[in-house]
């Protein structure tokens, strides 16, 4: 079959080469999606202070941003070395230091950010699902540009497909593919953006609501997404049909219903 496509992936991943220094896209990806995350997550701080008559500080708020990155960092590099790629990195131990060589997890950064504020908000004597529930409303900010950025670097590409807005991405093959990075900024970024803000603004819901909807909904988007996305090689398709992500993202759905279920109680 020979898959046409209307447009050719030429996008450069490095914005600016001074030589010494890049400045690549992702990397800007990553700074854009905490700075505006942690700008709107101060906003939803008076939001919920308001709300839930608390008085959290937002200078708390700043303060978690830096468990955040640390727990991001942390957790997306262990979570892609034991959910994706365990063998490898046994047998180079040392790779596990080599970040910038890529391989990062979204869901074990997810872990990562739930340890990182259960500590920040029992040290600070706070609702821990009012922090976690700002946080989810603001992470589908950082998701949408860093798919975007994988977008660019040619990077979680779809499986070959016809349609006329597929794309050809010269460094991987010449087949046309779907832009699952697309789909995927589309559906965890823009889509849960939306429907978490509604929740936040239009009426007062029980602590936990945001938390237990961002796991539900980014979960379905993913598993939808992932039906588009060429499998990691390293896995492939386990038991020839579910990829790791899909899987994953189901039990972020189970945990999250059983969240929604407790809230109700």
């Amino acid at each position: 079959m020979i898959f046409i496509s209307m447009y050719i992936h030429n996008l450069n991943p490095v914005l600016f080469n001074f030589g010494f220094f890049e400045i690549r896209w992702y990397s800007l990806a990553y700074i854009f999606g905490i700075l505006i995350g942690w700008i709107l997550g101060k906003k939803l701080i008076k939001l919920k202070n308001e709300q839930y008559a608390t008085s959290i500080k937002l200078n708390y708020f700043d303060d978690l941003i830096s468990y955040l990155i640390v727990s991001i960092i942390i957790g997306g590099r262990f979570g892609y070395i034991i959910f994706y790629n365990f063998e490898y990195y046994l047998k180079n131990p040392l790779s596990v230091l080599k970040i910038w060589e890529g391989g990062m997890s979204f869901h074990g950064a997810l872990i990562g950010i739930i340890i990182g504020t259960y500590i920040f908000a029992k040290k600070r004597g706070i609702n821990l699902f009012l922090l976690l529930d700002v946080i989810a409303s603001v992470a589908p900010i950082g998701l949408f540009f860093g798919r975007i950025a994988n977008f660019i670097n040619s990077e979680l590409y779809g499986t070959p497909s016809n349609l006329p807005w597929a794309v050809v991405f010269p460094k991987v093959d010449n087949l046309s593919r779907h832009p699952s990075q697309l789909y995927e900024a589309t559906l965890e970024g823009l889509f849960l953006f939306i429907i978490l803000m509604y929740v936040n603004f239009t009426r007062k819901f029980k602590l936990g609501t945001c938390s237990s909807l961002f796991l539900i909904v980014y979960g379905i988007f993913r598993i939808v997404s992932e039906q588009f996305r060429e499998p990691d090689v390293q896995i492939g398709y386990i038991y020839n049909y579910f990829t790791m992500g899909s899987l994953l993202s189901a039990l972020m759905i189970v945990f999250g219903v059983l969240i929604f279920v407790k809230i109700k109680k």
